[in-house]
């Protein structure tokens, strides 16, 4: 997937142990039948590990990209609680 090559590149040319990348139909216009605006992949990645998800929202160009945003901010927060909770338990 895009989004996952995207975010391994993010960590790799920043030397970050965590990334997030998006791509998606943002709107208005841009949507085809396959992909109808609204629809938005998300990866977060940690130490190589990467989670991918594809949402599909609204309409509303502003709505899709807060939303798009709030969804990356709490798929990294799950993955730090997920990464933390093993590291606590060794």
């Amino acid at each position: 997937e895009v989004v996952e090559q995207m975010a391994q590149n993010v960590s790799e040319k920043m030397k970050t142990d965590c990334s997030i990348a998006v791509s998606g139909i943002a709107g208005p216009d841009g949507g085809t039948p396959e992909k109808p605006v609204g629809t938005v992949w998300i990866c977060t990645r940690m130490h190589r590990e990467t989670v991918t998800k594809k949402y599909q929202f609204g309409t509303s160009r502003e709505e899709n990209i807060n939303r798009t945003t709030n969804m990356a901010i709490l798929q990294m927060i799950k993955m730090l609680d997920k990464y933390k909770n093993k590291k606590d338990a060794n």
